[in-house]
């Protein structure tokens, strides 16, 4: 909402909330026909006060109720209470039984302003003091209709109260769902860079140690890996860019070929797919993901010699003969990554130690 737009809203709230002191012509007109003069002008001194100090109060609580969503703090709402209860017993004494009628706004404020069980003891008190009074002060004859007047104007209050309390906390629930759900893509983000980045960047590795041992014996063996390194560089590139974006998709059959090339650019004989095609197609994005994950941890961690990757309808393998990732590399951030991905799209991750030595990383439909 824009500042032009609440201004107008904040000034129609305090006309709302002073019109209806309009109940309060009565005391004023009563202190008003007092014979002294100092009657007349106390009363109506004690009068504008108790509305002054009701407005300030509701203006109080409605800023307290719509920003936190509960009341104003104790010590802060007994003190207006008691004010407003002085006033009224002032104006009372000067007007007699129509100065009772601020025993309505002294209940509205209660309700406003306290807990539910000191806000209806407040209310129960100021509805049967309005009850009690007319019948033992000789020629008050209002009580039943004032008593009604304080717990229905109490009532409606409440209803309001609870309404604009649901509202804060609504809001407040939106703004800690919203804060969750940031949080939870730039989780996704840093995944997904650590999966884009961390295989492109090993590659990237293997490979320029490659061709730099071969500068000198396979000249035109280190042309062709330090061309091979730029297209990785640019794919590696377009693929961070493509994930800023959020438009990014993995393919299975291009994770199966980088997965060869890599394997073969760190010395690691590879048996791979030439597709996926034996994939579930509405898996094939997920299962490249492992394959990624896979290959990189080979590459990096295992000093394998051999190296196979296998590809089912709802599974996927990538194994080796090495002698797998330590405990610091295996749990890190690209594995424990990778297993929130397939929890999510509802698969299952296993690591583990493959028979005759070597290590296995399997995905499977659960």
């Amino acid at each position: 909402m824009t500042q032009p737009t609440r201004r107008p809203m904040a000034r129609f709230f305090w006309l709302w909330a002073a019109v209806w002191l309009f109940y309060m012509a009565g005391p004023v007109a009563e202190a008003w026909q007092r014979p002294q003069l100092w009657e007349r002008v106390a009363g109506l001194a004690v009068a504008l006060a108790f509305c002054v100090v009701y407005l300030l109060s509701f203006v109080a609580a409605r800023s307290a109720t719509k920003r936190t969503g509960t009341y104003l703090r104790m010590p802060e709402a007994f003190v207006r209470l008691g004010v407003m209860l002085a006033l009224t017993v002032a104006l009372t004494l000067i007007a007699g039984e129509s100065g009772l009628t601020a025993l309505v706004y002294v209940g509205v404020i209660a309700v406003f302003t306290l807990p539910p069980p000191y806000a209806w003891s407040v209310v129960g008190g100021s509805a049967l003091t309005a009850f009690v009074l007319p019948r033992v002060v000789p020629g008050w004859d209002r009580g039943i209709d004032l008593t009604f007047a304080v717990m229905v104007a109490a009532l409606a209050v409440w209803g309001v109260t609870r309404v604009v309390q649901r509202n804060a906390q609504l809001a407040e629930a939106r703004e800690e769902i919203t804060e969750l759900a940031i949080a939870a893509e730039r989780n996704r983000f840093a995944r997904d860079l650590h999966d884009l980045l961390g295989h492109s960047l090993t590659v990237v590795s293997v490979k320029s140690e490659l061709a730099g041992r071969l500068v000198r014996l396979a000249p035109e063996r280190a042309e062709a890996e330090l061309e091979d390194i730029q297209r990785l560089v640019r794919e590696a590139l377009a693929d961070v860019r493509a994930a800023v974006s959020g438009y990014r998709e993995m393919s299975l059959a291009t994770e199966l070929v980088s997965a060869r090339s890599a394997l073969d650019a760190a010395g690691i004989e590879a048996e791979v797919p030439l597709t996926g095609d034996a994939a579930d197609p509405g898996r094939q994005e997920l299962f490249a993901w492992v394959v990624r994950e896979g290959v990189t941890n080979v590459v990096r961690h295992s000093e394998a010699k051999h190296c196979w990757i296998t590809v089912g309808r709802d599974w996927v393998e990538v194994t080796d003969d090495g002698r797998g990732p330590t405990t610091a590399a295996g749990v890190g951030h690209g594995l424990k990554g990778l297993r929130e991905r397939l929890d999510a799209a509802g698969c299952s991750l296993s690591v583990g130690h493959r028979d005759g030595g070597g290590f296995t990383l399997r995905a499977a439909a659960a």
